[in-house]
């Protein structure tokens, strides 16, 4: 675990470039936290930073939002599981081989069950009115690539 970093709402799409610097496909990283606390907020920082212009909507309905270049520097698949009741379902969204080629944005990892990547960076959002804490599960993968100390 890294230290938590606190930071206002607002200063979100800091925290996502800072984040989508060092983004390469095959990179995962799973956004958790209670509804509301800010996970489509810094993966629309996130995906802002690669260039992404306007915003980006919310994959509640669709489950997978893809992007790839030109509207965004590096392929990438946002994906909400929050409807996945069961981690068999996820077999059929092809999350496994699409990160052969593709950066994964993951609202609610904990809905893939025990089926979640080891190398997959953790990022857990809590706070309360406008200011939040992300704290950071960094796997041997992000190590020395992780932005924040």
């Amino acid at each position: 675990m890294s230290a938590p970093v606190s930071y206002p709402e607002a200063e979100a799409a800091i925290i996502g470039a800072r984040i989508a610097a060092l983004l390469m496909p095959g990179d995962a990283i799973g956004l958790s936290g209670d509804l509301g606390a800010g996970k489509t907020t810094l993966a629309r920082g996130i995906l802002a930073a690669l260039g992404l212009v306007g915003e980006a909507p919310s994959p509640s309905f669709a489950i997978v939002q893809p992007y790839g270049p030109p509207e965004v520097r590096l392929p990438l698949l946002h994906v909400d599981l929050y409807r996945i009741d069961d981690p068999a379902e996820l077999v059929e969204l092809g999350l496994g081989e699409a990160r052969q080629d593709h950066a994964l944005l993951i609202e609610w990892p904990e809905h893939m069950g025990h089926t979640v990547w080891p190398d997959m960076l953790r990022l857990h959002i809590t706070g309360e009115g406008d200011r939040r804490t992300l704290t950071a599960q960094v796997p041997p993968a992000w190590e020395g690539r992780w932005p924040f100390p």
